[in-house]
């Protein structure tokens, strides 16, 4: 069973906000690495937060307002994709700043942040941050930015089950399986891909997209996973 696997299995157990605090610790003692954190703005009208940065750290983002000159915060709000920190642009002083205080923090200096949207304007961002050289954190990001988005989407997923009050039927029917399924068959991989990297046989993965076609009211798979995008039920 892979690590990801392991962690998805464990995830779907949690059945309080607590634990979510549990899972980000977890998460980051098995990928081995400096940070995790998941932040989203307004789950059922607030905010709310799993993280492993140090308290001092968050008072001090906050008091020094570091959210205004923060490039990992104003790109996430302008697009859907995953961001490597190395591709942003750190070049203000304010900036420049920001990441001095950060990585005497204990922040790592390398990072990689998924921006997530749900309905009714939700806003997460997933980051996972280390301490590496720019060849290493490539492939680190190379190897597990795949395992990245679908975690940060089960996360994010467990959060609204366990803190909103007004929950999605659909996003309460589909099971963590069939958004997989649908996520990686959106992304234009093939079944037999698609199988094999959720060690299924195609039979067994045929049931699974079956069953999130019915439960979506999709005509065929292409409709069915259209319906999950609007409805923000798997990630793009």
């Amino acid at each position: 069973m892979t690590k990801l696997d392991t962690f998805l299995g464990k995830l779907e157990t949690v059945n309080e906000a607590g634990g979510i605090q549990g899972m980000i610790e977890a998460l980051q003692t098995t990928y081995s690495v400096a940070n995790i954190v998941y932040h989203a703005l307004n789950l059922d009208g607030g905010p709310f937060a799993a993280l492993t940065y140090t308290q001092d750290w968050m008072a001090h983002y906050q008091n020094r307002k570091y959210i205004r000159v923060d490039p990992v915060v104003k790109k996430a709000t302008q697009q859907f994709h995953p961001l490597d920190w190395n591709r942003l642009d750190w070049s203000s002083r304010g900036s420049k700043a920001f990441l001095g205080d950060a990585v005497s923090a204990g922040v790592g200096n390398q990072g990689l942040s998924i921006p997530i949207r749900g309905k009714n304007g939700q806003f997460a961002l997933f980051t996972i941050n280390d301490n590496e050289r720019d060849a290493t954190w490539s492939k680190f990001v190379g190897e597990n930015q795949r395992d990245m988005m679908l975690i940060s989407h089960h996360i994010h997923q467990k959060a609204n089950d366990l803190l909103c009050t007004e929950v999605d039927e659909n996003l309460a029917k589909l099971s963590m399986r069939e958004v997989d399924a649908l996520t990686y068959l959106a992304r234009g991989l093939s079944r037999a891909k698609v199988a094999e990297k959720m060690q299924l046989s195609e039979h067994t993965l045929r049931v699974y997209i079956d069953t999130a076609r019915h439960k979506l009211g999709g005509l065929n798979l292409i409709h069915a996973i259209s319906i999950a995008q609007s409805k923000s039920l798997i990630m793009p």
